[in-house]
């Protein structure tokens, strides 16, 4: 078995990770899953930028733990949870990298949410 390749980003694939000055909600049926003004906007190659919530501005307790998971040679293993409220939508709507790659340690005990399974809103 071989190892997982781990990249650093550079010219050729950029990651930039700012703190986002707008406070940041997500919701669910209308129901509030995080609130903050202390996000950090990750901004991938070409991708559109995610917005990343701390653990703390999240109510947990709407989200449950999934057995998913994925790789990212450029952040490292990614773990996903679920918004049982929002039933099929919300399965594995959410992905946090809690052990990420030394160049992305900012994003350890983040939060970032698929726009297209919550209401993201910045202000």
């Amino acid at each position: 078995m071989s190892a997982r390749p781990v990249k650093i980003p550079g010219p050729d694939h950029p990651i930039a990770v700012t703190k986002n000055p707008k406070r940041i909600t997500v919701s669910v049926n209308g129901k509030m899953i995080a609130s903050t003004t202390n996000a950090l906007s990750l901004k991938e190659a070409s991708y559109p930028a995610v917005q990343y919530i701390p653990r703390g501005d999240a109510n947990m307790a709407m989200l449950e733990r999934s057995s998913h998971a994925t790789y990212c040679p450029y952040k490292g293993d990614a773990s996903y949870y679920s918004i049982p409220s929002a039933g099929e939508r919300g399965e594995n709507a959410v992905w946090s990298y809690e052990h990420p790659h030394d160049a992305m340690r900012a994003i350890r005990d983040y939060l970032a949410f698929y726009p297209d399974r919550v209401t993201i809103e910045e202000r």
